[in-house]
């Protein structure tokens, strides 16, 4: 077995979904919206049950499971599929974004890099996937997504961001179906 790859489909997992060269693409909220939905639309249409997630500038953390009957590296490669997809679009049409034609270049670069890829590259390969076996474990790393915008030094309380689930543990409606643990 490869080391941070998905081994039980169906087990909890630890993941992490890191854009190209970490760049901070969800710095406007168009993006980081094209991830909630997806996140969202995998939720109820997909069986992906998602216990905590937190989106940063350039990756994306879950704790989540997919139920029975689905696969959940299938799930996971649909939703980088989707968002790649869509945000690229964004960056291609009349986009605000000042960064997009850079951006463009630096995914298009990344995908001529690799002869499996005949346009941009958005994701990273992988999902960098981490089996939950234990509650502590679980709890620790509940723990360290919530934590990452109060570390970034974007939020001095973890449920004061909103692209995170530490908002539904703290009793406050968050933007992505969450099952509580």
């Amino acid at each position: 077995m490869k080391a941070f790859q998905i081994s039980d489909q169906n087990a909890i997992y630890f993941l992490t979904l890191t854009i190209e060269g970490w760049i901070d693409v969800f710095t406007r909220k168009e993006y980081k919206l094209e991830v909630v939905e997806s996140l969202n639309f995998c939720a109820e249409r997909k069986g992906l049950e998602i216990y905590a997630w937190c989106l940063m500038s350039n990756h994306l953390h879950l704790l989540c499971r997919s139920k029975e009957a689905f696969k959940l590296s299938e799930t996971m490669h649909d939703l980088k599929k989707y968002t790649s997809r869509k945000i690229l679009e964004s960056l291609t049409s009349e986009s605000v974004e000042s960064r997009a034609l850079w951006m463009l270049e630096y995914f298009k670069g990344r995908g001529n890099a690799q002869n499996r890829i005949s346009n941009y590259k958005f994701w990273m390969d992988g999902l960098h996937a981490i089996l939950i076996e234990t509650s502590l474990f679980f709890e620790q790393k509940l723990h360290y997504i919530h934590q990452n915008p109060v570390r970034a030094l974007i939020v001095e309380e973890p449920e004061e961001y909103i692209f995170s689930s530490a908002r539904d543990y703290a009793g406050r409606k968050g933007l992505v179906k969450v099952e509580l643990y």
